[in-house]
């Protein structure tokens, strides 16, 4: 649905990205993700025609974003980092005011701004000047103004930013909901949105794209399922016993209390994890659970961003994925 071919931009000698290229499915919601100054608003803005590349191509359903930026406006509902909205208008005006601009019929315009006013819980305040609501419901004024057109594509650049946990929560939901109905590109730096909301996950760091695949991909590949997390009752003498279960063993305390991080030279395996099982109830350790690691989202952007030194300081908030039974 969305394709990025070598795009490249240049500010003078700066180059904000570089050789960017990557492809976004129909019905899907990608993230993508980058520290701030990585080139994720630079992007964003060549996808919606609101900028010009330097070098490269950009097409949404086929169809160049600079050949026929008419015709591609027409598929997108683009959310910048700074919400559109005009303070002096009221909310329903506005709405209505942007779908006239995007080319809505006329014969579908209540229509549409009652089903954007819905979707993002805007009715109560509907006949309110923008200028009035708070920073959250003018933040949903943004997303409503981007689906009011019934866009096949939504580009949304760090839709909640300064939103507090509840309202966080809700355009996490509705971010969702909307799943399939619109192919979504959600731009953020923020981790944990990516994780409750999208599939796959793109990553640009320094203006060029260093790593693209599902969630789960990028977790194993990170962790290479190299490491098993262990609790256990004799926790006092189980880190020193743990050491002796192979050589090139490492062993370093979890989480909780009970808890210990056991890192394998190699790849581990269901042999390797039923001989660990067997080791420790063979020294009475008081086996509790024993699982493989893998790295979370925040690890492998840490790693990939800034170096694995960052990735190591947060090792202990692996994300536990799969589980021996025992």
């Amino acid at each position: 649905m969305v394709e990025v071919i070598g795009l490249t931009k240049l500010y003078g000698e700066n180059r904000a990205i570089h050789d960017v290229s990557f492809k976004v499915n129909r019905g899907e919601v990608v993230g993508f993700l980058g520290p701030n100054g990585a080139g994720k608003s630079t992007t964003m803005r060549i996808i919606t025609g609101a900028m010009a590349p330097t070098e490269g191509i950009a097409r949404v359903d086929g169809i160049d974003v600079f050949e026929n930026p008419v015709a591609v406006k027409r598929k997108i509902g683009y959310l910048p980092e700074t919400p559109p909205v005009y303070m002096d208008m009221r909310v329903r005006d506005y709405l209505l005011y942007v779908a006239e601009l995007k080319g809505v019929p006329k014969a579908d315009l209540k229509k549409n701004v009652s089903y954007a006013l819905e979707r993002t819980q805007l009715t109560q305040v509907e006949k309110r000047l923008i200028g009035n609501l708070s920073k959250g419901f003018r933040q949903r004024v943004g997303i409503a103004q981007a689906l009011v057109s019934n866009p096949e594509v939504l580009i949304l650049d760090e839709p909640t930013v300064g939103l507090d946990p509840r309202q966080v929560a809700e355009i996490r939901s509705l971010i969702q909901e909307l799943r399939g109905q619109h192919t979504i590109i959600l731009s953020t730096h923020i981790l944990s949105e990516v994780e409750a909301t999208c599939q796959r996950v793109i990553i640009i760091h320094k203006g060029k794209i260093v790593a693209e695949d599902s969630l789960e991909n990028l977790t194993k590949l990170k962790s290479g399922t190299n490491k098993a997390i262990v609790r256990v009752r004799e926790v006092e003498r189980a880190q020193k016993v743990l050491e002796e279960f192979a050589p090139g063993v490492k062993v370093r305390k979890g989480r909780l209390s009970d808890e210990f991080e056991i890192s394998f030279a190699g790849q581990t395996s269901g042999h390797v994890m039923d001989d660990l099982a067997q080791f420790i109830i063979k020294n009475n350790l008081g086996i509790v659970e024993l699982r493989l690691a893998h790295a979370n989202l925040e690890e492998v952007f840490l790693s990939l961003t800034y170096g694995s030194k960052s990735s190591d300081q947060l090792s202990n908030s692996v994300n536990h994925v799969e589980e021996v039974t025992l």
